[in-house]
């Protein structure tokens, strides 16, 4: 009775608190601290292997990002007439786990040089530290998922998964069911990553709002030389 209790709890009703918090925290901050909604870049105190680490970490990231984005949202019917289950399964597994490798070496660089360089030490606050063990850590989960996923490579786990995401999106109720016979590895690195959106607004991932898609489309600007 408690474990069903506690799968309700975290699959059923944890998504609508973190996506809460999410939404609300990020409009509260954008409100009331404008002045904090930045990178707090530090590689002006130590460049060292930063464009290296930044560039993995954040390719990694992005490409993570739209994948679980459209593979777990988009519903089967629509890929189902030219890409099955299984095949879906294994595009994910290998761009899945390429870019989860990008992720764990670049975020990895990272957070070592913000745990043993003492000017980025000094200047880091404990969520930009522990916000980036956890992305880290993440990564690192999603590669062990990796292999669980070659044991079932029908593509059953992956649409149950989406199942279960597109439930609570689309608010279709009883979302919590889906989890029920999932493994502990797939409900871990679940739970991992609506933790991460709950602390979204409290750390420097919001920075990601700011994102200067107003340059794609802005006129060129004409400078001429003076004199």
């Amino acid at each position: 009775m408690f474990v069903e209790y506690l799968q309700h709890l975290i699959y059923g009703y944890y998504p609508y608190l973190a996506g809460t918090v999410f939404l609300v925290g990020s409009l509260m901050r954008f409100d009331h601290g404008q002045f904090t909604w930045k990178t707090g870049s530090s590689q002006m105190l130590s460049s060292k292997n930063m464009r290296l680490a930044s560039n993995l970490f954040h390719i990694g990231i992005l490409v993570i990002f739209f994948g679980h984005l459209f593979g777990m949202l988009t519903p089967h019917w629509v890929y189902a007439p030219f890409l099955s289950a299984g095949s879906k399964q294994i595009l994910a597994i290998l761009i899945g786990g390429i870019a989860g490798v990008l992720v764990l070496i670049g975020g990895g660089m990272l957070l070592h040089r913000r745990l043993t360089n003492p000017r980025v030490k000094a200047s880091s606050s404990t969520m930009d530290t522990l916000i980036l063990a956890i992305l880290v850590f993440q990564a690192a989960l999603g590669i062990v998922t990796v292999f669980f996923s070659l044991g079932h490579l029908d593509g059953e786990m992956m649409l149950t998964l989406a199942s279960w995401a597109q439930s609570i999106v689309f608010f279709s109720g009883g979302a919590a069911d889906y989890m029920a016979e999932v493994s502990w590895i797939y409900k871990l690195h679940v739970f991992l990553g609506l933790t991460i959106i709950l602390l979204f607004p409290f750390s420097r991932l919001v920075h990601v709002w700011s994102i200067p898609l107003g340059y794609l489309g802005r006129n060129y600007q004409i400078v001429r030389r003076r004199g």
